[in-house]
């Protein structure tokens, strides 16, 4: 069941790149510029994972 949901967060996480960060919109030539690309897309996403993880509720510890 866990590999299922990690793949299904996989799926998820690779979609959300391609359409709200551009993964899909490079149309250069070259090996440096694919690779530049995709670099800054990871990190954007790196960035808006840890963006929504802070905005997230914190859980309190039961008293």
């Amino acid at each position: 069941m866990r590999l299922a949901k990690l793949r299904w967060r996989i799926e998820h996480d690779y979609r959300e790149m391609k359409q709200a960060l551009g993964l899909a919109h490079f149309e250069g030539r070259t090996w440096n510029g694919c690779h530049h690309h995709v670099t800054l897309v990871s990190a954007a996403r790196a960035f808006c994972t840890l963006q929504r993880l802070a905005r997230a509720p914190k859980e309190t510890a039961p008293a």
